[in-house]
């Protein structure tokens, strides 16, 4: 049996980040820290993209940043300067790279490649169980993600966010490197919301995405003829090579997952709640709350008490209500967001750092209007009861 201050189950961005985070704090150096993953971690298995002011930590790992996005529906289409705000993008295998590297200066911390089995608190200790060994920790912060949780319960409305991703290199120079596609919902929508994403690297390449927020997932194919056909119509574009795919799916959800810690283990990342529900985006809560979950550790608090849930949880809680009774609305209600509101006010309001004046007034501008207050009505009362 092997005794740890802190294990980190899971060793993807948000245990990685935690485990960063740690380990530059001088707190944790006479503490004994474990993170264990099946993977090694060492590949491009994700692509995060976030938008923020100025200059940023991991500004020197970015693959590419813009200052201008293109919005674009049946309704409403626009190039936006961003004005203060910088879009982001970021490859896994080189955010990975730099963590691991980080934290392996010190020599308190220790990584192992192992499935985790079983994880327990039995209210004094955290027991793990790998196919290899048993562990025993103080504490322990999971990111290994259980869906069973989500289709098991029907509360809270519970949509995916799916997507498949080509990058691509072109023969011509056809891409404008400049302006980062950040939703292109003018595409067939099947009774579904449904967006294109395009991020130019170069002016020859550029990753293009096909990304629906529904219920139900599709057949790969149909991913990849959605995204053949976009590059036919939108950039008259018959030779390319692709030299990279990508495929994800990210719940879109505000089940409390915060329910399932206890005292000793917290779960962190998606299975903790990380993830934005009304957008799908993780990265840059990940950041945030790594941080701010290191403080909390150091004040060796019961973990259930750690809370990331603010008003913009009822927001989103809104908003997913209204596309599971009507995934066709995803459409009109971003559009009006992005038409009706400057896109400073737009950015904080989806980085939950707007103000309550702001937040209102994008929602009452947002259509269908209607739709909204009733179903935030609705929820309150459910809630209440």
């Amino acid at each position: 049996m092997f005794l740890y201050d802190f294990i980190i189950a899971g060793g993807g961005a948000s245990g990685l980040m935690l485990a960063y985070r740690m380990s530059k704090d001088a707190y944790f150096d006479d503490k004994s820290v474990l993170i264990i993953d099946k993977d090694e971690k060492n590949t491009n298995d994700r692509t995060w993209c976030y938008w923020e002011k100025g200059t940023g930590e991991w500004d020197h790992l970015l693959t590419k940043s813009w200052h201008k996005i293109y919005f674009g529906s049946t309704e409403y289409s626009e190039t936006i300067d961003l004005l203060d705000y910088t879009y982001k993008m970021l490859r896994s295998a080189d955010l990975y790279l730099h963590l691991k590297s980080e934290i392996s200066k010190k020599s308190n911390f220790k990584f192992i490649n192992d499935h985790i089995q079983l994880i327990e608190d039995n209210g004094l200790m955290v027991h793990i169980t790998t196919d290899a060994r048993n562990y025993i920790a103080k504490k322990v912060f999971s990111s290994i993600f259980d869906v069973s949780i989500l289709t098991n319960q029907t509360a809270y409305p519970y949509l995916k966010q799916h997507f498949v991703g080509w990058f691509i290199k072109a023969e011509l120079p056809i891409f404008d490197e400049n302006v980062a596609g950040f939703m292109d919902f003018d595409i067939p929508q099947y009774g579904n919301t449904r967006f294109m994403y395009v991020l130019p690297t170069s002016r020859y390449e550029a990753l293009v995405e096909y990304t629906l927020f529904s219920e139900e997932l599709l057949d790969f194919g149909q991913y990849e003829a959605a995204i053949k056909n976009y590059i036919q119509v939108k950039f008259k574009l018959e030779n390319y090579i692709i030299t990279e795919k990508e495929q994800g799916n990210i719940p879109m959800t505000c089940y409390p997952f915060s329910d399932q810690n206890t005292s000793n283990l917290m779960f962190i990342g998606s299975s903790g709640g990380w993830t934005k529900a009304s957008t799908g985006f993780t990265f840059a809560n990940t950041i945030r709350y790594s941080s701010s979950l290191v403080q909390f550790i150091k004040e060796n608090q019961n973990l259930k008490n750690f809370n990331i849930r603010n008003r913009y949880w009822m927001y989103d809680l809104i908003f997913l209500d209204v596309l599971h009774k009507n995934n066709a609305l995803g459409s009109k209600i971003f559009t009006s967001i992005f038409a009706n509101n400057e896109i400073n006010k737009v950015l904080n309001f989806l980085d939950e750092e707007g103000s309550i004046l702001d937040d209102f007034s994008i929602m009452t501008k947002t259509k269908p209007t209607i739709n909204f207050m009733i179903s935030g009505i609705m929820n309150l009362k459910q809630m209440i009861l």
